[in-house]
């Protein structure tokens, strides 16, 4: 029974999962006009593009103004007028006479020594230093300032210490009480003596 069946029919061959679809019958691929048509119009596009472009720059440069011309002149010409030019003195400032000042008289030695009287000369009971007072008396015919040294001298005459007594701005005739301080210790009957004044004019 076996010899007589009839063969098997032949294998079909499978379609891969990864193959296109197969074209509808009855419709034709129109593949190629659609390919056509994009290239011919992103020419037209890009031609389009370009034109635009190019009018603008060329509108843009028309619209630049060139700098002016550079002169070929190195330099200006020169100013007609003289330079300005001091005016002469009226008289040489050389040959102007100077104005001579009065000097200041400072009177020292015996004439500023009459306006100096020492009234009292005594010595501190407890520190044993010895002053003078004196009163100034300006003998002179304009305001004057007044410095007076003043010795301070032991029994033998030998000068043991020494003051200074001054005053400022004092009126002709005019009288000021003022006192020379010694420094230092100094003993019992030490006397006072004007060494010095000096008399200056205010």
């Amino acid at each position: 029974m076996s010899d007589n069946l009839p063969p098997p029919p032949p294998e079909q061959p499978q379609a891969s999962p990864w193959a296109p679809p197969a074209a509808p019958p009855g419709k034709p691929q129109r593949t190629g006009l659609i390919v056509s048509l994009a290239v011919g119009g992103g020419l037209v596009v890009a031609g389009a593009l370009v034109a635009l472009v190019y009018s603008l720059l060329d509108s843009v440069s028309d619209s630049i103004a060139l700098p002016p011309a550079r002169s070929d002149a190195p330099y200006s010409d020169p100013y007609d007028e003289e330079p300005y030019a001091e005016q002469p003195y009226g008289e040489d400032p050389a040959e102007e006479e100077p104005v001579e000042e009065e000097p200041e008289t400072v009177t020292s030695g015996p004439a500023a020594e009459k306006d100096v009287t020492i009234t009292k000369c005594v010595r501190d009971s407890l520190i044993g230093w010895q002053h003078a007072d004196l009163t100034i008396v300006n003998g002179s015919r304009s305001p004057a300032g007044y410095v007076v040294f003043v010795e301070f001298l032991d029994a033998k005459g030998t000068v043991l210490t020494d003051g200074i007594a001054t005053t400022d701005d004092l009126a002709p005739g005019a009288s000021v009480k003022v006192k020379a301080q010694g420094v230092g210790e100094v003993p019992t009957g030490t006397t006072c003596r004007v060494k010095q004044v000096t008399r200056d004019p205010m």
